[in-house]
């Protein structure tokens, strides 16, 4: 049974800057890297709203830089899912892989968060040729085209919102009648002139080719009806 002083759950920025601050304390932290080693970022290809990199950084490379920096002032890196924990205890209980127990001081969760998809093929295909879980993230690269969205709730709306002022126009596919998203947040979609929004649909399919995304298929869920819909300078 391993004991630590500070064991760190997450390998994505926010792990690796406690890492960081951690191991340059002289507190020798460990850090668990969970399912996705650097996190939501190794799916970006290129990241440019992070501070110190002016031209702009391949997503897996900045992570692989900043495991290196948490690594060079003495964190521990394992590769390894945190499965349980136990907080009434202490020291504190952590749980690897449902086999490996780990007694630490101190636990800092830091495992952020995962993009929810649609679960089709196409998505995998076009995957950062005009398909993003990051509207802030990746906006900028889709300023002056068409582009859509898929959701009802608060991020929907508010990708949908910070996108209208990028893009010419913006679709925002509902799959029924009504919005999830707050009223103010209803409000701000609805009052936004270039975004159109496509009620009772859902994404059969997204379409593109060599370029990347074209557009997308959708399905009526009332008549079961299936239309194209071709997004202008989509990609």
């Amino acid at each position: 049974m391993e004991k630590v002083n500070v064991l760190i759950i997450g390998s994505g920025p926010a792990g690796y800057t406690a890492a960081i601050y951690a191991a340059r304390a002289g507190l020798t932290p460990v850090l668990y890297t969970g399912g996705q080693p650097g996190g939501q970022l190794t799916t970006t290809n290129d990241v440019e709203n992070f501070p110190g990199y002016p031209d702009g950084i391949n997503g897996p490379q900045m992570m692989m830089d900043l495991q290196k920096q948490a690594e060079r002032f003495g964190t521990k890196v394992n590769y390894g899912l945190v499965t349980a924990v136990d907080f009434s205890v202490y020291p504190l209980k952590v749980t690897v892989d449902e086999k490996d127990t780990v007694l630490a001081e101190t636990v800092i969760v830091a495992t952020g968060a995962s993009a929810k998809y649609l679960g089709i093929p196409s998505e995998e295909t076009f995957a950062n040729r005009g398909v993003s879980a990051c509207a802030v993230c990746d906006g900028y690269f889709y300023r002056g085209k068409e582009v859509a969205v898929v959701g009802a709730g608060d991020s929907a709306a508010e990708e949908s919102t910070y996108l209208s002022k990028l893009c010419t126009k913006v679709h925002l596919i509902v799959r029924r009648d009504e919005m999830r998203a707050s009223k103010i947040m209803q409000q701000r979609v609805l009052n936004t002139p270039n975004i159109e929004i496509h009620w009772n649909t859902e994404t059969d399919e997204i379409l593109g080719d060599d370029s990347g995304v074209t557009g997308v298929r959708l399905l009526d869920t009332k008549t079961g009806k299936k239309v194209r819909l071709l997004l202008k300078d989509s990609f």
